[in-house]
């Protein structure tokens, strides 16, 4: 342990000092707001966790051993470059997920968010977001997260039901996520989030409100609520079609879903996405960037880039007046591929063609 705490002060002290020429950075830069193309929200994917939970079918690896060294030079590289061929003079947010980041070091982290300031211009104030696991996130290696520039934490707790995190395969128990979650509010006052899973097999409404009014007793301003997806190759997907769990039941999801609507919006949280939730002013600033259709760059192995560069008139012609209602949002996802098609095909019908006679 003592080996340990060592190497833990040695990897905070080094990523103080590369957070620092970060800031000296940002404080040389400081350029007027660039017009909406040449902003941007940047996510850095680290790929690999612990083990793979039953769930998951995320792009990751468990691996024996990792060359940090050799994935930072990576991480590194890829992010310069994709800032200078997009052309984006500033990043608003950096959101580290995974995989499983809060593995990665701290050193790691600051060396990625001071290519970032070094290639463009990263205000001081932005959102630097870092997933973390409760079992890889004590809370000396959460200070050095801050040190290294993060400021707000996403917290994969999924349950503080023990029988459940086993079902999903998680290494964490409900105390080490209760644990987590009071050290990192600590660190990171009002700027923490939780993530709970609803869907379960077997899983009951009653007793899973329970546990979120229990989360809202501990958690900060923000919540994230997920409805178990079976993928095909998890060892979940696996064995409900083997009949050894039942299958979830979608009627019982829908109501826990509204259900936790309801107890959340009574808390004094505000719904501003289909599984986001938050107040006082807590909303992710990354996760309201995708949400409205804003330019993002992805960094790392499980990413992809999208820079709408001539989209937005379309998507603003299709979408400025079009809402979807409080009970709309729990069957969002089932309309949207059929309610977009049309709406295209609509704004098509009504746009003239550049191409003369097409």
């Amino acid at each position: 342990m003592a080996f340990l705490g060592a190497r833990a002060r040695c990897s905070a002290a080094a990523a103080a000092k590369v957070a620092q020429r970060r800031r000296l950075a940002e404080d040389a830069r400081g350029p007027p707001s660039p017009p909406g193309s040449q902003r941007a929200v940047l996510y850095v994917h680290w790929p690999y966790c612990e083990k793979r939970c039953s769930y998951c079918n995320f792009n990751k690896y468990i691996p024996r051993g990792v060359d940090e060294a050799a994935v930072r030079r990576c991480l590194v590289t890829e992010a310069q470059t994709l800032l200078r061929l997009s052309g984006v003079r500033r990043v608003e947010s950096v959101f580290f997920g995974g995989g499983t980041p809060s593995l990665a070091s701290p050193h790691t982290v600051a060396a990625v968010l001071e290519a970032v300031a070094q290639a463009t211009h990263l205000p001081a104030d932005s959102e630097v977001t870092l997933e973390a696991n409760p079992t890889s996130a004590p809370g000396s290696r959460l200070a050095a997260f801050r040190a290294a520039g993060v400021n707000r934490l996403s917290v994969g707790l999924q349950s503080l039901d023990d029988t459940e995190l086993q079902l999903l395969g998680r290494t964490h128990s409900a105390s080490d996520a209760l644990q987590t979650l009071a050290e990192a509010r600590r660190l990171f006052p009002g700027r923490v989030s939780v993530d709970l899973m609803l869907g379960l097999p077997a899983q009951q409404v009653g007793p899973w409100l329970g546990q979120l009014r229990e989360l809202l007793r501990h958690c900060d301003d923000h919540v994230s609520l997920y409805q178990l997806s079976l993928e095909r190759g998890t060892a979940l997907f696996t064995q409900v079609q083997r009949g050894t769990l039942p299958a979830p039941d979608p009627e019982l999801a829908a109501e826990m879903y509204q259900e936790g609507r309801a107890v959340l919006r009574e808390a004094g949280f505000r719904q501003y996405e289909v599984s986001n939730f938050a107040r006082n002013g807590a909303l992710s600033t990354h996760n309201w960037t995708y949400w409205q259709c804003g330019q993002y760059l992805g960094v790392g192995p499980g990413w992809r880039k999208f820079w709408p560069w001539g989209c937005a008139p379309m998507w603003g012609s299709l979408t400025r007046g079009l809402r979807c209602s409080w009970e709309g949002l729990a069957v969002l996802d089932s309309l949207l591929l059929d309610l977009l098609s049309q709406l295209q095909d609509t704004w098509w019908q009504r746009t003239p063609s550049p191409v003369p006679g097409g």
